[in-house]
């Protein structure tokens, strides 16, 4: 009988994290899940607990760690990943990019891991060219309050090449795109648990700006699929995972509002400082090198998001 390779997932409480350890349990893995709770919840890994073939440690990777035994590869997945996250947890948030990275690469170097970052869209930061290539290097502001986020991903990218290049770890680097679905916290401050939030209260959906920001947005279950498929390819990356159907502000409240069958009406406020102004991947690599591309179309996924927040009301 064949031994089952270990998966380690850092920050694998979190959101998307969680269904990648489902995934990943349904596909014949071990998975070892570690978290600090700083933003992720017991709650999105309760109906594991009790799987043989996961174990959860409550560890803040931003501190020096061990873990015994075979690790065949290491997912460093640990970060506050929206705006009201991060900026609440600043320092947190640079550490876990920074000395966060840093341990879990020294850790797939001991054990001989492949290691797989999860870099984001942000390190595009608000961009001049459009749809967002892998090649772009971004149009980022280091001081800006959304700085500790972009920089601290920005940072954990050019540490894993450096490990990459000095060490030969087998290193990979996923760019995700904005992501919704079960599990989201109503209150993270991003648009969709927002919209769905506040239409659900038959409360005024909150646009930003004038709405003709845009939005690419891909469902958890999808996005989860690509970076398994990065980390289990021979690419490198940096790739995009996202979904390039692209939606202005204006446009997603109305399909919220048509798929909750709320009647609120739309306000406006000032758009926050940095706020990009598009975010559409280009997802060329992705799907050529993996044979990967988002299915479940936005209703579909907003259907099923809408359900589970009615489900689990917070």
């Amino acid at each position: 009988m064949a031994v089952k390779k270990v998966v380690l997932m850092t920050g694998g409480a979190g959101f998307l994290p969680s269904h990648m350890c489902d995934q990943l349990i349904a596909q014949g893995y071990k998975v070892i899940a570690l978290d600090n709770f700083i933003t992720g919840k017991k709650a999105n890994i309760a109906h594991l607990l009790n799987d043989k073939n996961f174990t959860f440690i409550k560890q803040d990777v931003s501190k020096p760690f061990k873990v015994a035994g075979r690790i065949d590869y290491v997912m460093h997945c640990a970060s506050p990943a929206s705006p009201i996250d991060y900026l609440n947890h600043p320092v947190e948030t640079l550490l876990v990019g920074s000395h966060g990275t840093y341990n879990t690469l020294e850790l797939a170097k001991a054990k001989k891991a492949v290691f797989l970052v999860t870099s984001t869209s942000e390190v595009y930061g608000d961009p001049m060219v459009h749809p967002q290539k892998e090649t772009y290097w971004g149009n980022v502001n280091p001081v800006g309050p959304r700085s500790v986020y972009d920089e601290a991903k920005r940072y954990a990218e050019a540490m894993t090449m450096a490990y990459r290049r000095t060490f030969k770890v087998d290193t990979k680097i996923v760019r995700i795109f904005n992501t919704y679905g079960p599990r989201m916290n109503i209150n993270d401050g991003r648009v969709v648990p927002n919209f769905i939030d506040q239409a659900l209260k038959g409360r005024p959906i909150t646009i930003y700006g004038d709405g003709k920001q845009t939005r690419s947005f891909c469902y958890v279950a999808d996005e989860a699929a690509g970076i398994l498929k990065l980390l289990f390819s021979k690419e490198s990356g940096p790739i995009n995972i996202g979904n390039p159907h692209e939606f202005n502000m204006i446009e997603f409240a109305k399909i919220v509002l048509e798929l909750t069958g709320a009647k609120s009406k739309l306000v406006y406020e000032p758009l926050p400082q940095d706020d990009p102004k598009q975010r559409k991947p280009d997802i060329t690599l992705a799907r050529t090198r993996l044979g990967w591309e988002p299915r479940v179309e936005l209703k579909e996924g907003l259907t099923r998001t809408i359900a589970w927040f009615k489900e689990n009301k917070q």
